[in-house]
Parts: C-alpha cells; sequence; structure tokens
C-alpha cells in the first residue's frame, strides 16, 4: 500500500507516460508541493495531536465536547485524557465500565461492585480504589465524577480504600513443662 506522506507522483504514473522526459519533469516538481499539503493535513486532526494541546485549546475543546466529568483545575494530562475520551465516555454512560474507566483516569486503580456482588440493595453499587486521597482532600471531586458518570437509577452505597502496606511480622513462643504438686 502506497503511504501518501512519502509517495512520489512518478512512482505512480502509468508506463504509458512514464518515460516522457515533460511528465516525469512535472511530476517530479509537483512532489515537494504534495508532501506540504500531505503534511499540514495532519496538523487538521484534533485527535492526532491531543498531546500537543495547550491549556487554552484543552478548555475550548472541553467546552465543545462536554465530557462528563471536567475541572480546568486538574492537571493538563488529566484533562487532555477527560477530553480525548469523551465521546466514549458517552456512549457508555451509565454502566460500570464507564465508571471505572473515570475513576481510574483520575483516581489510579478502581473497579465498581454492583450490589449482587456484596449482598447490597438493589440497584446500589459500591467502588473499591486504592487512592487515599479520595476521603481527604479530593473527596468531592471524586462523587461529583462518580455521579457524571453512573446510571440515574443507581445508587452510591460506599467507597472502599485498600491499600496495602508490607509489614514486618513478629511471631513468638513460650513452652513450659514441668510437674505440678499440690499438698
Amino acid at each position: 500500500m502506497t503511504n501518501i506522506r512519502t509517495a512520489r507522483l512518478l512512482d505512480i504514473l502509468p508506463t504509458s507516460i512514464h518515460s516522457d522526459p515533460a511528465i516525469a519533469a512535472a511530476a517530479t516538481a509537483l512532489d515537494a508541493e504534495l508532501q506540504s499539503v500531505s503534511a499540514m493535513s495532519a496538523a487538521l486532526s484534533i485527535y492526532a495531536r491531543s498531546a500537543e494541546w495547550t491549556d487554552a485549546e484543552t478548555d475550548e475543546l472541553a467546552w465543545q465536547f462536554q465530557p462528563p466529568y471536567y475541572d480546568p483545575g486538574l492537571p493538563l494530562d488529566q484533562r487532555r485524557a477527560l477530553v480525548h475520551s469523551a465521546i466514549p465516555f458517552h456512549r457508555r454512560k451509565g454502566t460500570p465500565g464507564a465508571v471505572e474507566d473515570l475513576v481510574e483516569l483520575l483516581f489510579g486503580e478502581g473497579s465498581v461492585e454492583e450490589w449482587w456482588e456484596y449482598d447490597g440493595d438493589p440497584h446500589h453499587f459500591r467502588v473499591l480504589t486504592n487512592n487515599a486521597d479520595v476521603t481527604t482532600t479530593r473527596a468531592q471531586e471524586f462523587f461529583q465524577a462518580v455521579e457524571a458518570v453512573k446510571r440515574l437509577s443507581a445508587v452510591l452505597d460506599s467507597v472502599t480504600i485498600s491499600q496495602a502496606e508490607p509489614l514486618q511480622l513478629y511471631i513468638g513462643g513460650a513452652l513450659h513443662i514441668g510437674e505440678r504438686i499440690t499438698i
């Protein structure tokens, strides 16, 4: 398959006119212009250059694409990822997978347990995460994000934070063997 960015017009000419010197010269002269237009067309794709968005571009695109949760105070990388994934989020809004993806994007690892998985009330769920910031500095942000993508009939029961820490465990024991004499 021919790559449009590196193709030469001379390579795709039919053999009947390929050997004509005037046609070959014209095709060679047009190559630089065609490659220039091809390079400029790559800059038109918004998603192809999402890693290059500035703060202002990201905020404007967030206004346009309306990601389910967006805070201008977030780091630029997270805002870019939220805007870049806005359309897929809107497609899957209301599913446990959308909640998991948003929690992972904003807070690290996260998973959703539906009510039948932990013997809860019908239409309830809980979120499991390993980010301790959910309870301290970013709790309100976490709940707003979950509310933005969960289905309307679902109720968030709890947020469970799991944290694994290495512990040094010491076990001791004593054994005493002796006689007991009662007089």
